[in-house]
């Protein structure tokens, strides 16, 4: 039987290893310089009257969303909204792709019919190997898209396609997608400072 203090003793433990994550996260210099090179490469777009274009599955799919509306709407304080799209959230385009190129081509489509040089594409997996992203990122590519990859510690066929991979400190896909959200926090953070300067 699942008493009262196993379950207890269950939040308590994955909130430790949380924390556990989020402290190397904090101390991992690759991570940081990574994070602060898509800060610049983001705010370079957006100073230069270009976009920030996001992509991702499933939870990765809602931090797309998630991210889009820190940049749309405000992150901490207000100002003028930031161009950014989340490619996760039409389900009439994302259904007539999937229909009629396959489930794999949901993202690349979208990035040729709406990316330019200049932009940048903000792909997100836990596990750098999601056939979907790895063909918007090769796409992005191609129209001279900045490429930045937010993914996991493991080695993968996506960190070859981004010109920037953000890689957070663990395997476990629920800890990797907390650093993501945090990481995605920060940037923006960065971003809307250095657009608009202190609140």
């Amino acid at each position: 039987m699942v008493t009262v203090r196993s379950r207890e003793d269950s939040i308590t433990a994955h909130f430790r290893s949380s924390r556990d994550t989020l402290a190397r996260a904090a101390g991992d210099g690759g991570l940081l310089e990574a994070m602060i090179r898509a800060t610049d490469a983001m705010a370079a777009a957006l100073r230069g009257g270009n976009k920030i274009l996001i992509a991702g599955n499933g939870g990765s799919a809602a931090d797309a969303q998630h991210i889009a509306g820190e940049f749309l709407s405000r992150l901490n304080f207000d100002r003028n909204p930031l161009p950014a799209i989340a490619l996760t959230t039409d389900s009439s385009v994302l259904t007539a792709i999937g229909n009629d190129y396959g489930f794999e081509h949901v993202f690349d489509r979208q990035v040729r019919g709406l990316a330019r040089a200049g932009d940048v594409l903000l792909a997100i997996s836990t596990s750098g190997r999601s056939p979907n992203i790895l063909a918007g990122l090769r796409a992005a590519r191609e129209v001279g898209a900045t490429t930045v990859g937010f993914t996991g510690n493991s080695d993968s066929p996506m960190l070859a396609l981004c010109d920037i991979a953000v890689r957070a400190p663990s395997d476990s896909t629920p800890q990797i997608q907390q650093i993501h959200i945090v990481a995605a926090h920060a940037i923006c953070g960065l971003i809307e400072r250095e657009l608009f300067g202190s609140p």
